[in-house]
């Protein structure tokens, strides 16, 4: 089983910046997907950012150019780099690991960006 723990999350004010860690336990962590999905209030989960395993990164359009993902395999931990945020970034940011077809999941933790 992969335990994921995030961190970093908290109150900031519009055009600010914040970075997110998720560290997690298994011991193959360099053959893992990993993603960052977030959940506002009244909307669905969404994938934010995802690098996979060669370190290729995807984004969802509403944050390119403002997050960053990237991960460093000698410490099992992926980031979420996010800057120029924004009232519309608030939400539970959840870390995410997939290898085979197996997931895991982290409790979250809350961004609140104020305007």
């Amino acid at each position: 089983q992969v335990q994921l723990v995030e961190s970093g999350g908290g109150l900031v004010q519009a055009g600010g910046s914040l970075r997110l860690s998720c560290a997690a336990s298994g011991r193959t962590f360099i053959t893992y997907a990993m993603g960052w999905f977030r959940q506002a209030p009244g909307k669905q989960r969404e994938l934010v950012a995802g690098i996979n395993s060669a370190g290729i990164t995807n984004y969802a359009d509403s944050v390119k150019g403002r997050f960053t993902i990237s991960r460093d395999n000698s410490k099992n931990t992926v980031y979420l780099q996010m800057n120029s945020l924004k009232p519309e970034d608030t939400a539970v940011y959840l870390c995410n690991a997939e290898w085979n077809t197996r997931s895991s999941w982290g409790q979250g933790t809350q961004v609140t960006v104020s305007s």
